[in-house]
């Protein structure tokens, strides 16, 4: 983990996954099948207990729509088995610690943001979701390497060999999903 500040940058070892969960509202309806109460700025209010700069820093945000009873029942596709998800991830940090050999890093999460950015950046024409995301402000500096790194993963999950329009809209639609509710 690296602290940067105008005075200099510290690193200390850490390696962490922060998953999260929140309610859309104070009644914890908005998302389901039962009436909300809360109006639009009580929800607002709600969602800004959760700081800009920890937002920032979450890489995925999924909405969830609550699952009723019935629909959870009636489910009749079955998922996809754990043995082929660990497979495609392993091969996928594989594709990564390839890519990345001779640099110490090993997953697309370790690559600083200049290194994305100046090595291994994806084709412009796939970029230009996410440059007129940051154009707009919807998107920090920050969130832009965020996607960036995303968009690598979701292009090793793909077994593809670089990100193309369609992993980084992904990416960024991963970003952005919580944001615009």
């Amino acid at each position: 983990m690296t602290i940067s500040r105008a005075s200099g940058a510290a690193t200390f070892p850490c390696r962490a996954q922060l998953v999260l969960a929140a309610n859309p509202c104070p009644c914890a309806s908005a998302a389901g099948d039962a009436a909300c109460t809360c109006s639009p700025l009580e929800r607002r209010r709600y969602q800004a207990r959760l700081s800009g700069p920890l937002l920032d820093r979450i890489d995925l945000r999924v909405d969830l729509p609550a699952v009723t009873r019935a629909a959870w029942l009636e489910a009749g596709t079955a998922p996809e088995p754990t043995a082929a998800v660990a497979g495609r991830v392993a091969r996928a940090r594989a594709a990564a610690a390839a890519r990345l050999s001779g640099t110490g890093l090993h997953v697309n999460s370790q690559v600083p943001g200049r290194l994305l950015r100046e090595r291994w950046s994806p084709p412009r024409p796939a970029l230009r979701l996410v440059e007129r995301a940051l154009e707009r402000g919807a998107l920090s500096v920050r969130g832009y390497d965020r996607v960036l790194r995303v968009a690598w993963t979701l292009s090793d999950l793909a077994g593809r060999t670089v990100p193309g329009a369609d992993e980084v809209a992904e990416a960024l639609g991963l970003r952005l999903q919580r944001a615009a509710t």
